[in-house]
């Protein structure tokens, strides 16, 4: 009988530098910084070519610094987390973000359209284009970037630190405390956003675990607001859209000099559509415990 010798081949096991990249909070650090300088990096550079304010140029440019984004993104997946881009495919992405679009749209009129029927909310007429291109810039930008910030990103990342629940909570809190430095901005108007914006769009992830759909309800609830409506996107002045609007009335129905986004009206809307959504995903399964639980469990 003959013997064979058997060969084991073992993988090497992770240098201490990648041990430390690999955490989450790591990765999570890493990814924010390079997202975020890769979009102002482009932003800038695109500014110098000075084209004047509201014109397609300006679009094109907020297409071109989404595109960054998501190419940084597939970038930062493959080369510092060394795992497939599963946020933002492109397979597949048209009819997400299309649903997501719709979906934005429907939500912000709908909310507007409770606020009109409450007494605080006129249309006046009709202006027509306006500021059309200046709106479309910023709802492409916010979407894109603040979705893979904040849920590509944090979220993901965060999930797997403190469980799905903790990262939703997290994450909410967090944008919404940033929205306090927004002109305008109260502490009722962060913990709007925090409850509306937080969990819808954290909702809309963890639903696909993509980004795509939370792009385009992000982007159409800006839009909307803000070309549709004419009504300040986040504080500041009121842009120039396609009606001719007026809010009248207090401000838990109007959401005063911040817009409607920190009325009480679209606070119920939107975070009950958001609470749908979780649902939705909750029963799909996969959210994550915490990691200290996890490693109890095994």
């Amino acid at each position: 009988m003959r013997c064979m010798d058997i060969i084991t081949h073992h993988t090497p096991a992770p240098s201490l530098l990648r041990r430390i990249i690999a955490f989450p909070l790591s990765l999570m650090v890493i990814g924010f910084v390079w997202i975020s300088a890769l979009a102002v990096g482009v932003g800038q550079a695109y500014e110098q070519l000075g084209f004047a304010r509201n014109t397609p140029e300006k679009s094109f440019g907020a297409v071109l610094m989404a595109v960054a984004v998501v190419l940084g993104y597939k970038a930062y997946k493959r080369w510092v987390e060394r795992a497939p881009d599963t946020e933002l495919p492109l397979a597949g992405a048209m009819p997400e973000l299309a649903a997501g679009i719709a979906f934005g749209w429907v939500l912000f009129s709908v909310m507007t359209g409770i606020v009109a029927l409450l007494g605080g909310f006129e249309v006046l007429g009709l202006r027509g284009a306006g500021q059309i291109w200046t709106m479309l810039a910023i709802a492409i930008v916010s979407g894109t970037m603040e979705e893979t910030l904040f849920r590509g990103i944090v979220l993901r990342h965060m999930e797997s630190l403190i469980g799905t629940w903790g990262s939703l909570a997290f994450t909410s809190a967090l944008f919404g405390a940033l929205h306090i430095t927004n002109p305008d901005a109260t502490w009722f108007s962060s913990l709007a956003i925090a409850l509306e914006a937080g969990i819808l769009l954290g909702a809309a992830y963890l639903l696909t675990r993509r980004l795509w759909l939370a792009i385009g309800i992000h982007a159409a609830w800006n839009f909307t607001q803000g070309w549709v409506f004419s009504v300040p996107v986040s504080g500041g002045d009121a842009p120039l859209g396609l009606l001719i609007t007026r809010r009248v009335g207090p401000d838990w129905l109007t959401g005063g000099d911040f817009g409607l986004e920190a009325s009480v009206i679209a606070m119920l809307v939107a975070t009950g559509a958001g609470l749908w959504l979780l649902r939705l995903a909750a029963q799909r399964g996969g959210f994550k415990q915490p990691m200290w639980a996890a490693q109890t469990n095994e």
